[in-house]
């Protein structure tokens, strides 16, 4: 299925697309087309012949799933259109490393981010590009000159959604930096909305809006291939009017009713739209063969260079879980979520047969164009639990009904028009979930956990035949991991006792010289309580190679959260702390520590921006 590219008047920047010819006009009726409906890979996606069998398609599938109380059981608590992302993600001298296996795959960025994938930036509350950085707080985008003693304050920009509104903290919630441009993705306050402005910063002294454009769907992921904006959006059950029963034969009425609702909807209720019209063309929506969540996952595409000139494609599921390698977006799709109702942790798994399916895409330019699925047995947990190199798929899959009481590494490749598995290792932390996985270009490394942290490496450098190189076991277990060179692993995130009760943060230092049997070197715990923020969000942790320093934000208290920055110095086998005092309240999970290319470090916290020392 190929991204079509759709375009858009400069006057037209309220409005998202235009479909060239085959799709939505916004404003206008759908333009009549000729063209036959896009030929799909496979059959695990089918593309609709009309806008009105798309439509069809959607409530035929929601009729299965409407009852006399509405979706479901009736108990499903809607989540901003959608789900959920945990951090998931040889030999010493003069002995040969098994087969060259190494952890020296770099993972910083030069915007300041820390990154799952080196050459993809990921959108964050600060950017930076030379001596300019960008942050946003409470609506406004505020750019800094970082090139004197001291950070000077160059322009404050306010950020409204489209129509002009002011939303209670503005619509700025997160952003990328490309070529002088500053794309901010924003949320309305009630989740179903996403506004996408640029900011032209030209002269960063007086930055310019030059196009705000508001989309119903809830921003997912946002990601940047050169100069190439992606905003993955989703869209869950449309909220609608239901009954609920009440008197004699009041389920049988109400469940007729809601089935009335549902057969009423139209696509507008189904898709991303703008001012009420549908921003993806009928023909560029793929329909899973597979029983997934009802809802649209959409990717659209933008070059910062000409914001209203955009490209989008869909899938007809509602799925959180995507990973975006340099030349591929995977979209794993889970089982409906009926029934889950407030448990944010309870997200779909796999299908109801045990199994998750997985969309491949090619990226090239603007273009996102279907080319296989797969799928697999077992649990996928989020974006750090995949992985893409040199056209082989790895996936770090937890248990299901279709597997045994354990995790698993696959790798898959491409096979024609789909995605077939090419090896595995099976018997990772039994009767364990997965915390963390870090991936290589020839190497996993993945942290399971129950009552120790099973630490196992895991040789991909042969696809068809990866196998289990060595494991460590301790207490506690690491969120999230972060590479230090070939021989060095730094694991953030709680430590525990021996019968698996957490105490507090942890960071630990681990030897993988032998990944046949890796060691942990030394391990700084924290205050009872604790929660190291890397954990949650890794983006809270800044690796400075030169300096051999590791910063970290650790928090500690649910009311009254104080937060500090832990400053790791690493000597050899061993690790010093200092602890520093920087924030307290909501505001620490907005703290950044943004490296320049000068040495020096920016502090970024909820009001201010300074230098800090390490």
């Amino acid at each position: 299925m190929s991204l079509r590219r759709i375009t858009t008047s400069i006057a037209a920047v309220t409005c998202l697309g235009v479909a060239a010819g085959v799709g939505y006009v916004v404003g206008d009726a759908p333009a009549p087309t000729t063209a036959p409906p896009i030929a799909l890979a496979n059959a695990d996606l089918t593309a609709a012949g009309s806008c009105e069998e798309l439509l069809d398609s959607y409530v035929e599938r929601a009729l299965e799933q409407v009852g006399p109380y509405g979706w479901g059981s009736g108990i499903i608590a809607f989540d901003s259109l959608g789900g959920s992302d945990a951090s998931t993600g040889s030999e010493s001298a003069g002995i040969e490393r098994a087969a060259g296996v190494s952890t020296s795959r770099s993972t910083s960025n030069e915007s300041g981010t820390n990154v799952q994938e080196v050459g993809v930036d990921e959108s964050d509350v600060v950017k930076v590009a030379g001596s300019l950085l960008l942050r946003l707080r409470d609506g406004e985008l505020l750019a800094y000159d970082v090139s004197g003693d001291e950070p000077t304050l160059l322009s404050t920009t306010a950020l409204d959604d489209a129509r002009g509104t002011d939303w209670p903290g503005g619509p700025g919630g997160e952003l990328l930096l490309v070529d002088g441009r500053a794309v901010v993705l924003g949320s309305s306050p009630d989740g179903f909305e996403t506004t996408i402005t640029t900011v032209d910063l030209a002269d960063p002294t007086s930055p310019s809006v030059v196009d705000a454009t508001t989309v119903r769907g809830r921003v997912s992921a946002v990601r940047l291939h050169g100069d190439v904006v992606r905003v993955v959006l989703v869209n869950g059950l449309p909220e609608l009017d239901f009954s609920s029963p009440d008197g004699t034969f009041g389920q049988i009425r109400a469940r007729l009713r809601n089935r009335a609702l549902v057969r009423d909807t139209t696509l507008a209720d189904w898709l991303p739209t703008v001012d009420g019209e549908p921003v993806v063309a009928c023909e560029d929506v793929a329909v899973p063969d597979d029983d997934v969540p009802l809802g649209t996952t959409t990717v659209i595409a933008l070059d910062p260079a000409s914001p209203t000139d955009r490209a989008s494609t869909a899938v007809a599921t509602d799925s959180d879980t995507s990973y975006f390698s340099t030349d591929r977006f995977y979209l794993a799709a889970g089982s409906p979520a009926w029934g889950w109702g407030d448990c944010f942790d309870c997200r779909p798994g796999p299908g109801s047969d045990g199994t998750t399916p997985i969309y491949a895409f090619a990226l090239d330019g603007a273009d996102t164009t279907y080319v296989a699925s797969g799928e697999v047995e077992g649990t996928i947990a989020d974006r750090w639990s995949m992985d893409a190199v040199g056209g082989s798929l790895r996936v770090a899959v937890g248990a299901s009904s279709e597997t045994g009481n354990f995790s698993s590494v696959i790798t898959l490749r491409e096979d024609g028009s789909d995605l077939v598995e090419e090896g595995r290792v099976d018997g990772l932390g039994i009767d364990e979930e997965i915390k963390s996985v870090r991936w290589f270009d020839d190497l996993a490394i993945v942290v399971t956990f129950r009552q120790t942290d099973p630490l196992y490496a895991i040789d991909l450098s042969d696809p068809t035949a990866p196998r289990l190189l060595g494991e460590l076991k301790i207490p506690g277990f690491s969120e999230y991991l972060h590479p230090l060179g070939e021989q060095r692993l730094i694991g953030v995130g709680q430590d525990a006792s021996l019968d698996g009760v957490t105490r507090g943060a942890q960071a630990a230092l681990f030897d993988v010289t032998d990944l046949t049997a890796p060691r942990q070197l030394d391990v700084v715990r924290y205050p009872k309580q604790s929660q190291a923020g890397a954990g949650l969000d890794p983006r809270q942790f800044t690796w400075l190679p030169e300096q051999r320093i590791a910063l970290t934000v650790v928090s500690q208290g649910w009311t009254g959260t104080t937060g500090w920055v832990s400053v790791l110095s690493l000597d050899g086998g061993s690790m010093s702390n200092r602890m520093v005092e920087v924030e307290h309240g909501s505001d620490v999970a907005d703290v950044r520590l943004v490296p320049l290319e000068s040495g020096r470090v920016v502090l970024v916290t909820g009001e201010d921006v300074s230098f800090f020392e390490v």
